[in-house]
């Protein structure tokens, strides 16, 4: 379809990013979000808790950490650091020094993906989990933590000789506790966050073979596969990347089908890897909006809001629910590619994504946002018990304040003189 065939009317088509009003509102939001997470989630034996829908830890006697929760919490504590959030240096010692100490196994190399009190419950070491520590790491460093150029050479050395195929251009998915293989699986969800964790990466050192390793990612990912299946990312391979429209697994981690927020996610971090050098690959950004516009086309339910978690290939909704995160993706990608492209298209949608968001997304009466919603819009927990976290939705509030030219965390950092006036 053409920019024209998606132009859509707006009523005033000043970008309401540039409104001091709405920049007072999105600050106000983040505020908001740090003041429910920040406190609440420091757990005193280490690492950090998971809240419940009221911010209190769930199962305090033994809470069990895992590692997206550490490395996430860690990289939101350093963009309250860079914002000027006080608490948030304490924060991320806490997280730092946990990932290092616990996650990071010092006799077989890697990080084990969850401990509790008495140690590992779970030694299997997940590329997932490992762009998480990249990325937590990369976070750091702009804040000069004392760990952060260790666990980065760490991570990085892991990365390479653990988990990156060379020959394909993408990683293999886990590992058991001794590097023993686990399955043939590959996905590309922890290939994406790998590809945000490489941008961050490069960004913190200035070393070129980071983003190199993004751009391969994305070439895979999205050039020889999702451009091809209608702008839908796929989400499961077999061991020779040869899709895997059948698999069944975890819905949390590995959805069935296909997932429009992960084609949300992905717009905005192709445009990202654009913006940040990768300009000989203009692909990218033509990629980036037919994954916009598809994902919205196929997975907002037009009935009630709200994006449907996940779509069979025939394009029909599998789970009904509409989770939190999508809609915080869909977010920073309007934002993102809005900034660049003139076409009222994404600030229509900007508009009606804030409007969901403040009107059954985000929780006025007990701080938050809702993790998951019915078909029609009323709280349920079928896959997300509480309040995971605070990683999609404070990205959300702060993408659109800043320039976009890079990650969140670099662009704070250089853009200090456009912090908005409150």
């Amino acid at each position: 379809m053409s920019d024209a065939e998606f132009a859509l009317p707006v009523t005033n088509a000043a970008p309401w990013q540039n409104r001091p009003f709405h920049r007072q509102y999105l600050m106000r939001q983040a505020n908001n979000l740090f003041d429910f997470f920040e406190a609440a989630s420091i757990n005193p034996k280490g690492g950090f808790y998971e809240l419940s829908d009221d911010g209190e830890p769930l199962n305090p006697e033994n809470s069990i950490r895992q590692i997206h929760v550490t490395t996430r919490m860690i990289h939101c504590a350093v963009i309250g650091s860079l914002l000027g959030r006080p608490g948030s240096d304490e924060l991320i010692d806490h997280g730092m020094r946990y990932l290092w100490e616990k996650h990071r196994d010092a006799r077989h190399g890697g990080y084990v993906w969850s401990l509790d009190d008495n140690g590992t419950t779970d030694g299997s070491k997940q590329a997932y989990g490992h762009a998480f520590v990249l990325l937590a790491a990369s976070s750091a460093k702009l804040v000069n933590h004392p760990l952060a150029d260790k666990v980065i050479a760490d991570a990085t050395e892991v990365i390479e000789t653990r988990f990156w195929d060379k020959k394909v251009g993408a990683v293999r998915e886990e590992f058991g506790n001794d590097w023993s293989q686990i399955s043939t699986y590959r996905g590309q969800n922890s290939n994406m966050h790998l590809t945000e964790a490489l941008m961050a990466a490069f960004e913190a050192t200035g070393n070129q073979d980071y983003v190199v390793k993004a751009s391969r990612i994305a070439d895979l990912i999205i050039r020889r596969n999702a451009v091809g299946l209608d702008h839908r990312v796929a989400e499961h391979f077999h061991e020779d990347w040869s899709l895997d429209k059948g698999f069944k697994g975890s819905e949390m981690f590995r959805p069935s089908g296909t997932t429009p927020g992960h084609a949300l996610e992905w717009s905005r971090l192709l445009f990202q890897l654009f913006v940040l050098g990768r300009k000989e690959h203009g692909w990218m950004t033509e990629a980036a909006r037919g994954l916009f516009r598809n994902a919205i086309e196929l997975g907002w339910d037009k009935t009630h809001g709200g994006f449907f978690y996940t779509l069979d290939w025939d394009n029909q909704p599998i789970m009904r629910e509409k989770l939190w995160w999508p809609v915080a993706e869909a977010i920073g990608a309007a934002a993102f590619i809005g900034a660049y492209d003139n076409n009222p298209y994404y600030q229509h949608w900007y508009r009606k994504l804030w409007d969901f968001a403040e009107n059954h997304v985000i929780d006025h009466a007990r701080g938050g946002w809702t993790s998951e919603l019915k078909e029609d819009l009323t709280p349920t927990s079928r896959l997300f018990v509480g309040k995971p976290d605070i990683y999609h939705a404070l990205q959300a509030c702060l993408i659109p304040l800043y320039p976009p030219s890079g990650s969140l965390t670099r662009a704070i950092i250089d853009g200090d003189k456009l912090t908005p006036q409150y």
